[in-house]
């Protein structure tokens, strides 16, 4: 009986003793002005046991031990360590992180503390850039930067086109990059995103000036990753993405062609019966309406006499198109000891488009290294990447859409092609196009990175020389195949063989200084630099070769005609530069910069520029009074700034008396011969201008920026004005001027005014909940101010007084379209108009004479947006994540070049395919509808330019939707893995908008360039 007690007594002793081992805390959470922080993580460090704090930042919990550490996080917050040391009520007061301000920012030849920045220079977020499926990482920017524009296509690799604050000049206005302190112009598709650590983008000029010459459209400097010191990591990264047509135009099937070329013969008072395009008809006239019917429409079994090409319904979408399939690996290895570290990186890019036989692929492999010698005293080291790109593009589009649909792909035999038969447009069969074009690829090596060193000399002073190089090797062996389609026929084949080479290399020297001392931090640079680009290349071809075989069709192999040609070029820059940044208090800022460029492509009179700027910053928030005043902010800071860059975007040889030769031009019978070859001279094609000087960009801008709540709530607000003078031509010539009319002048000027504002937030809820929000919005407007009279009416205008000054660069100009003549009264009663009628449209009498003709034109659409935006949403849940970006455009004039062929029978060509919009063209039984009478000829002339073909753009689209898993680390530990994480999303998902007046597919490409797809993706990021 004893014995038995005994054991029911054990459970309540084990249970006394475990309630002895648990201990209760409780505790309040503040930050350093004593208000309280709600839903703080508060763990027990080495346990899965936590809590989160309540609204009036209390918490309370229970610890195994009473030595336990607990573990208190909070986002903005430095985290802290406490052990509880025998306590049962702790208190805590969490510091606000100065992470964010003490970020540094690489700005140009130096870096510097983000809260010490008195220009206007945006951070990118590098980690939501790698979620898009993109060859090139730029384009994952669209919509996540204040005035910065990204448009582009959905080609393979990713073509891409940046504005920054607008467009400044008639010439090139693309920005600068600069990676790893190399500078380039283009090839961002060849940079693996996986390798970037950071992006910053130099907006205003104050900030971009220390570039000078090249920085007039904004800068963008990307810093590639580096070993962590005293961390070996290897990492692999992969991703499979699927991708197809978002939509696609609907065209005109077989039968539906037939309808709407009888409608159109009907129209015109022609027998739709001798069409010549082996279409037949059955109709008659209904004797109540007096109105043509159709009964049926009939093709003909074969389209040739010899019965090869058999009538088809042939949707060439379709035939051209494919599920695309993108396939990215990345790998990385890396490590770093207070002497040195390394980062050695492979990565294989894959893209089949959606287009059958295009493709881009990237193979790359990246070695970052740097190290120390003489404890530290003198530093060394290289980031040199290595890629081989190979593309295969095409332009189809047009062609899918000209093309008929009864022509087949294919001969009745299945081995030759389809195509057209007489009577019947030359548009080529876009499937053999397609099919001959697979093997006109390009190959491009590209070896582009720096080599540095750099010496302490003495404390805060130090010396580097950087020597960058960016080497491209372009190759290309095209083939023109011998075809038959239909009665399209080339006979002959050709090879032609294309190489280029291409070497900039880039030469700097800086001595950088830095002191503190009590209030003071100074941080100054000065420099020169040399930049040499030079470029060779030659072609060559041959004509007539017996095997059409990649093994076979080299040149020498051909027997036919032989041709060649070649050419050179090389220009150089050396600029003297400085930089000087002051802080005091850590509250009051100053900026100054100059750089000193000297181009070859400008003559002695102007060979050099000048390139100042000045910035002025005023941290509010560290003011005494300031903080008396208000609590909530964590950093208030004002900042104002002007400056000056400058732009040499013109041809190599501008400056220069260009002669060449013509025969045609210059032979003459200097000898009397009266007969033989005549002896060829050399004509003067340019006349040099000694005066050509540097285009400038003068640009002032206020900024403000802040954080309140401990960081919860950050942004900034700002204001520009950037006039460009002195912009660089060519202004057309009249003949009368003989020889050496081309002549490159100064004379354009153009301004920009802006307004952009970014905003986010960060907060944690609870313990298993966080977001991280930002947004963006922006304004631009532009305007040009001056043009010389030369081209004053080259931008659009009619030469009588109407032209592109005050405007919009590149304003559309034309009629302005009044709806369509809906009955005959309208007709009689309207402005004379040539060929007016039922059905077609209308165009408004805008001086009132009574007739429509080119004094009617007027400008007509803004291709500017009213404002553009973009947001980021980021949010955590335990081990889940969702992200998504949202970007779009506001009011935004557009050219639908597509309604040529949706709309129009004749205004391009009467006998390509059309869409399937005609099906409901005007007709006397169908006056509602808004779209032109079909017709024969188009002797209205409604191809003309008119608001008829301008639209609204306005679009929101879902430009990226991602949901991803993190695995514990308790389980990865077991088989040696530090993290992974799962993930799928998917890119371009939807337009959730865009303006009920745009009839096309996607407002942004209007025209017919390679479509934006729809991309799934699924893909793991692993770490070991």
């Amino acid at each position: 009986m004893k014995n038995f007690l005994l054991i029911l007594l054990l459970p309540c002793f084990f249970l006394k003793a475990s309630a002895q081992n648990t201990f209760k805390v409780t505790g309040k959470v503040t930050d350093a002005k004593g208000e309280p922080l709600v839903g703080v993580n508060i763990t027990v460090k080495g346990t899965t046991s936590g809590t989160s704090s309540d609204v009036n930042g209390k918490y309370s919990l229970t610890t195994p031990e009473i030595n336990a550490v607990l573990v208190f996080s909070y986002i903005g917050f430095n985290s802290q360590e406490l052990n509880l040391g025998g306590r049962t009520q702790l208190d805590v007061i969490l510091e606000a992180s100065a992470k964010s301000l003490n970020e540094v920012v690489v700005t140009g030849y130096q870096t510097e503390r983000k809260k010490d920045l008195t220009g206007s220079v945006a951070i990118a977020n590098v980690g939501e850039m790698k979620k898009q499926v993109v060859a090139n990482p730029i384009k994952a920017l669209q919509g996540q930067i204040a005035g910065v524009l990204i448009t582009g296509n959905g080609a393979p690799s990713s073509p891409t086109t940046v504005r920054i604050r607008g467009i400044g000049t008639l010439n090139n206005n693309d920005p600068l990059y600069i990676i790893d302190g190399v500078p380039t112009k283009a090839g961002m598709h060849e940079l693996n995103s996986a390798d970037i650590e950071s992006i910053q983008v130099l907006k205003s000029a104050a900030a971009a000036s220390i570039y000078g010459s090249r920085a007039a459209n904004g800068v963008i400097i990307v810093t590639t990753k580096h070993g962590k010191n005293g961390v070996m990591q290897a990492n692999v990264n992969a991703y499979t993405a699927l991708s197809t047509y978002n939509r696609r135009i609907d065209m005109l099937d077989a039968q539906g062609y037939g309808r709407t070329l009888w409608q159109a013969y009907v129209n015109s008072g022609f027998d739709p019966n001798s069409n010549g395009l082996r279409y037949q008809f059955n109709w008659n006239v209904d004797p109540v309406s007096n109105q043509p019917v159709l009964n049926n429409v009939m093709v003909a079994e074969y389209l040739d006499n010899a019965h090869t090409l058999k009538s088809a319904n042939t949707d060439w979408f379709k035939e051209i198109s494919r599920v695309g399939v993108t396939q990215n690996y990345d790998a990385q290895v890396s490590n770093g000891t207070p002497n040195g570290n390394y980062l050695l990186s492979l990565g294989y890019f894959d893209n089949q488009g959606i287009l059958k036989t295009t493709n881009f692929n990237r193979i790359s492999a990246r070695l970052n290294s740097d190290y120390k010698m003489f404890g530290g005293a003198l530093t060394f080291g290289q980031n040199l990447s290595l890629t081989k790109t190979r593309e295969v593009a095409a332009d189809i589009i047009n062609s899918a859409i000209q093309a008929l649909p009864i022509i087949p792909v294919h001969t009745v035999d299945g081995m030759g092609w389809g195509g057209p038969v007489d009577g019947m447009n030359d548009r080529q069969n876009p499937a053999r196009i397609l099919s001959d074009n697979q093997q006109n690829n390009y190959d491009y090596l590209r070896l582009f990175g720096n080599f540095f060193a750099e010496a302490k000399l003495a404390k805060g002073l130090a010396v580097r020389s950087n020597v960058g190089i960016d080497y491209g090797d372009y190759t290309a062996r095209n083939w023109q195949k011998k075809y038959q389609s239909g009665y399209l026929v080339n006979d002959v084949n050709k090879v032609i063989n294309t190489q280029t080479h291409n070497v900039k290399l880039t030469w700097t020297n800086t001595v950088n200084y830095d002191l503190v001392k009590n209030n003071h931090r100074l941080n100054a640079v000065a420099g020169t630099e040399f930049y040499s680009d030079k470029t060779t290349s030659f072609m060559a071809s041959r004509e007539g070769f017996v095997l059409e075989d990649p093994d076979y069709m080299y040149l020498d192999a051909g027997t036919g005609i032989k041709d060649n040609s070649g050419y050179g070029a090389k220009n150089t820059l050396f600029s003297y530069f400085s930089k000087a940044n002051y802080s005091y208090l850590d509250r009051y800022l100053f900026s100054a910069t100059i750089r000193f460029d000297g181009s070859s492509r400008f003559g002695q009179n102007n060979k050099f520029g000048t390139f100042p700027a000045f910035s002025a910053g005023w941290r509010i928030s560290e003011e005494p009074f300031f903080k008396k005043q208000t609590k909530i902010f964590d950093e208030l800071k004002l900042r104002a700034d002007w400056g000056k860059t400058g732009n040499q975007e013109i041809n190599n040889n501008a400056i220069y008396n260009i002669y060449l030769s013509n025969y045609n031009l210059t032979a003459y019978d200097i000898n009397g011969a009266k007969s033989g070859v005549l002896p060829s001279g050399y004509y003067l094609s340019q006349n040099a201008n000694p005066n050509l000087k540097w285009e400038a960009t003068t640009m002032s801008n206020v900024g403000l920026d802040f954080s309140l709540f401990n960081q919860k709530l950050y942004g900034t607000v700002e204001y520009y004005v950037k006039k460009t003078s002195d912009i660089l031509l060519l202004p057309p010539y009249i003949g009368v001027l003989g020889e050496g009319g081309n002549t490159w002048v100064n004379g354009a000027s153009m301004q920009n005014n802006g307004f952009e504002l970014s905003l986010g937030h960060r907060s944690k809820i609870g313990k298993d909940w966080s977001i991280d929000l930002n947004g963006n919005f922006d304004v631009v407007r532009n305007k040009v101010t001056k043009l010389p009279s030369e081209v004053v009416n080259a931008y659009g205008g009619d030469g009588r007084g109407q032209n592109i000054l005050g405007r919009t660069f590149g304003s559309f100009f034309g009629y302005v379209a009044d709806g369509l003549f809906q009955n005959q009264q309208e007709v009689n009663e309207s402005a004379a108009q040539p060929s007016k009628g039922l059905g077609r449209i209308r165009y408004r009498d805008l001086n009132n004479d009574g007739v429509i003709n080119d004094y009617d034109r007027t400008w007509i659409g803004n291709p500017l947006p009213k404002f553009t935006y973009g947001f980021n949403a980021s949010i955590n849940y335990k081990k889940f994540d969702l992200s998504f970006l949202l970007q779009g455009l506001g009011s935004v004039d557009v050219r639908n070049e597509a309604k040529l062929f949706t709309d129009f029978w004749s205004a391009t060509e009467s006998s390509s395919n059309k869409g399937a919009r005609l099906l409901n063209a005007w007709s006397p039984t169908n006056t509602g509808s808004t779209i032109p009478a079909v017709s024969l000829t188009d002797d209205n002339f409604e191809a003309r330019p008119s608001t008829y073909f301008i639209e609204n753009g306005a679009y929101l689209k879902l430009r990226n939707l991602q949901v991803g898993y993190t695995f514990g680390t308790s389980l990865l530990s077991k088989i040696k893995v530090k993290s992974l994480r799962v993930y799928a999303g998917g890119d371009n998902l939807a337009i959730l908008y865009k303006s009920k007046s745009f009839t096309g597919l996607d407002p942004e490409t209007p025209a017919f360039g390679y479509p934006n797809p729809l991309v799934v993706t699924a893909g793991l990021n692993l770490k070991f």
